[in-house]
């Protein structure tokens, strides 16, 4: 064993996931690929489907967290020589493939994880020495008569041993294979003397018997030309084969959410809760995906917060929208107000250090999971990365009109309950008399993107609904108070209309009747009812407010 070549590193990994408390079975993905490393032409699978032998390069591409690192391990356990892995898939999906047996520990796998650098590591040359050198002494250990010189080629070595060896071949698995191209290392010549590195050990060498990569961004960010271009990509805005395999489907969350109940005594999270704050994402097909690493957390924990997004704060989001401020600021409102924005999403237009267009920007931060993208338009996948988003409205002066009003909002929430109509109104017209165009009120979408932003802070201490069915219709807003001792809020907005109107019809079609909850259940407010009515009259370029209390 080495330190790449066949190594123990993941069957560590991938054994202590499967006996994590909750593990979701993915195995079924080694299916796809025992065709590719067989003699014959494919395989039937555990379901009876058909798995012809398919091509041998093979690029996965998520935004992190979203379980390629999982995937990679397991892929090298299962395939990897020098230990017995049948403890490790005791009981999983794959035996039930035919041919689990055969291929179960008997290939030379060199398993890499790019992120792995040297300690203070300097420059690029130093990164890719380290690799160089270790997988050449793996090569001396592994086949100690063969002539090999640490001067030697990677790709020379390997081509000597395959000819040497009876026709010795290697399945590479890379994982996160574009970390350097993030490091303040790694000049532009690097890139490039990096992207020659992996054509010339892995293109058209007969060695090769899979190569099997991981990383956030499509190859075609990097590789220009055709050094790459052998790999088939698979990224989850594009591409249906694979997805089922990075991300929690409903299925297996309701799964795990059945084992929470099961071992959990007081239990804190809802089935709903972690459809809020971790769904949001999905297959081209348009099945829902939800981010894995966050949904175990929260299970384990008993607690729903923000574990994906923990690791970077929220000017990582900045990062991107600072690149264009004037040209994405609107959408961004409207974003935050839960609407879905038109873009054209170009994957390969996410130059992560060469943003200038709105279409640049978002498809940045598509790739990265920030956003996700369905039909044309893009929009904040789940409560955890609107918290995120939330929190650079807050902190950015540069966003202009939308930092104001954010900032205002904690003033418009006391405003309101304390029945300060004159204030609430302030608060609207000096929004309004910016210069931003999503203030033109030229549909409601627009005036409801307003409202969301000078409520902003009130999601602290409410659960804010929009068009949130009540009664005999539809409230454009609900507040549910997260204590139930302080006061409810219904909003209804109105264009060329009075409040009295709003305010009508909140009693008319009953909204109230939410907060009592349903036959059985606690109300879900026990202080007073406020109806409340905001109107924009077009002509004269005015709003009025309006407070009642409900009986």
């Amino acid at each position: 064993m080495g330190l790449y070549l066949n190594n123990k590193k993941a069957k560590s990994i991938y054994q202590e996931v499967v006996r994590s408390s909750y593990f979701v079975d993915k195995t079924l993905l080694l299916e796809e690929l025992i065709p590719i490393v067989g003699c014959g032409d494919g395989i039937v699978s555990a379901s009876g489907r058909w798995i012809g032998k398919g091509n041998k390069y093979i690029c996965i591409t998520r935004p992190r967290r979203f379980g390629k690192t999982v995937a990679a391990s397991m892929i090298a356990a299962y395939f990897g020589k020098g230990y017995d892995g049948r403890e490790i898939f005791d009981g999983l999906k794959i035996q039930q493939c035919e041919q689990f047996k055969k291929h179960l520990n008997r290939h030379n796998v060199i398993y890499m994880t790019f992120s792995e650098i040297p300690g203070e590591c300097k420059n690029y040359r130093q990164y890719i020495s380290r690799i160089e050198k270790r997988l050449l002494a793996d090569l001396a250990r592994e086949f100690p008569d063969m002539d090999i010189d640490e001067e030697d080629s990677l790709w020379d070595v390997l081509n000597g041993i395959y000819e040497l060896k009876e026709e010795v071949r290697f399945i590479f698995v890379m994982d996160e294979w574009d970390y350097i191209f993030h490091r303040d290392f790694v000049s532009d010549s690097d890139k490039n003397e990096f992207i020659v590195f992996l054509s010339n050990l892995l293109k058209d060498q007969p060695y090769v018997e899979l190569a099997y990569m991981t990383g956030i961004l499509p190859i075609a960010k990097y590789s220009s030309g055709s050094e790459l271009n052998m790999f088939l990509e698979y990224t989850m805005a594009s591409e249906e084969k694979f997805c089922e395999y990075f991300g929690f489907t409903e299925a297996e969350v309701d799964n795990l959410y059945e084992k929470y109940l099961e071992v959990t005594e007081e239990v804190k999270i809802t089935r709903e809760g972690l459809c809020s704050w971790y769904d949001g994402y999905h297959t081209v097909s348009g099945e829902r995906l939800y981010n894995p690493r966050s949904v175990v957390a929260a299970l384990n924990n008993n607690n729903l917060g923000n574990y994906w997004t923990s690791s970077g704060p929220y000017d990582e989001i900045f990062y991107y929208v600072k690149k264009n401020i004037d040209d994405v600021r609107d959408d961004l409102a409207l974003m935050v107000s839960g609407e879905s924005v038109s873009a054209k999403i170009r994957e390969y237009a996410a130059t992560s250090m060469n943003l200038t267009t709105k279409e640049e920007i978002f498809s940045a931060m598509v790739v990265y999971g920030f956003l996700s993208s369905e039909n044309g338009k893009v929009s904040i996948p789940n409560k955890e990365l609107m918290n995120r988003f939330e929190d650079m409205l807050f902190k950015e002066p540069s966003l202009g009109y939308v930092y104001r009003l954010a900032r205002e909002s904690e003033r418009m929430l006391k405003a309101t309950l304390a029945g300060d109509t004159a204030v609430m109104t302030e608060i609207l017209e000096h929004a309004h008399n910016t210069e931003s165009p999503i203030l033109s009120y030229s549909s409601e979408i627009e005036m409801t993107a307003v409202v969301n932003l000078v409520y902003l802070s009130a999601r602290d201490a409410y659960r804010m609904e929009r068009e949130d069915k009540s009664g005999v219709g539809y409230a454009d807003f609900i507040f549910y108070p997260r204590d139930r001792r302080a006061d409810g809020i219904i909003l209804e907005l109105k264009v060329d209309h009075t409040p009295d109107e709003a305010i009508s019809q909140i009693k008319s079609r009953n909204y109230a009747l939410n907060f009592r909850g349903k036959l059985g259940e606690k109300p879900k407010c026990t202080g007073r009812i406020l109806a409340v009515g905001i109107t924009f009259d077009r002509k004269k370029k005015v709003h009025d407010c309006k407070i009642e209390v409900l009986e």
